[in-house]
């Protein structure tokens, strides 16, 4: 099956600028298909089967990107907000081409990881609440976990508007009246992280997201700073949702 789309599209996904500025490119003759000047920016062109080049450089076309950031603390996970900075403001003119879009969501003060892609069949997977993918998060929880919420979380808690958890791995890394620990869950409802130690009596005072399905966050990639997953990275991921080819 052909992958067809308007060469002025190819182009400004590729970083050639807006669909003006190429189609004033294109009349200077310096893009080639095939080896023939083409004048006219919306022609249909194949970028999988045909050789595109602009100024004598072979254009390297892809279609998604995939970018592992670490969020931080006072970003939000958008793609745009007319007050708050959005995770794709952290991200360079290269990338904002490719349309991108965070994955899921963090809460404005939640940091880790966050997957960005223009994928959206990729995405709808890893959200999709049939899936159940595992996400691991660390908090620090104030008040002492114990024994017992463990046991709560692994047969689900009830949230504040009534829903039942689905179990999830809760384990202690040092209890006492401000707790630290990691916890998976399988699901990803409104704060819930928040909202099932608040069923529990507690408040989780930080709070880090260090996996999603089968990747963990980049452990040197600070706050704020985010790379493109490895291809062994994006087909383990995919294997993880069932999107394997």
């Amino acid at each position: 099956m052909r992958n067809t789309q308007r060469l002025d599209k190819i182009l400004s996904n590729s970083g050639y600028g807006t669909r003006k500025e190429i189609k004033k490119l294109v009349k200077q003759g310096v893009v080639r298909v095939d080896g023939e000047v083409v004048k006219d920016s919306s022609i249909h062109v194949d970028p999988d089967a045909s050789v595109i080049e602009i100024g004598g450089k072979e254009l390297v076309y892809r279609k998604y990107i995939y970018i592992m950031m670490n969020k931080p603390a006072g970003v939000i996970s958008a793609t745009y907000d007319s007050q708050l900075p959005t995770v794709i403001d952290l991200l360079p003119d290269e990338y904002r081409h490719f349309n991108p879009f965070p994955a899921g969501r963090l809460d404005i003060d939640t940091e880790g990881f966050l997957l960005i892609t223009n994928d959206g069949q990729l995405a709808h997977k890893i959200l999709s609440p049939k899936k159940h993918i595992p996400k691991k998060y660390y908090a620090l929880v104030i008040g002492e976990v114990t024994e017992a919420d463990v046991d709560k979380f692994s047969r689900g808690v009830v949230l504040d508007d009534g829903y039942k958890t689905l179990p999830a791995e809760l384990n202690v890394l040092r209890a006492g009246m401000c707790s630290e620990i990691e916890l998976i869950i399988h699901e990803g409802k409104f704060h819930q992280v928040k909202r099932m130690f608040e069923a529990v009596g507690k408040k989780v005072k930080y709070l880090r997201r260090l996996e999603i399905g089968s990747l963990r966050l980049d452990e040197g990639l600070e706050p704020g700073e985010f790379r493109e997953l490895t291809g062994e990275e994006l087909e383990s991921l995919k294997a993880s949702v069932g999107d394997s080819e």
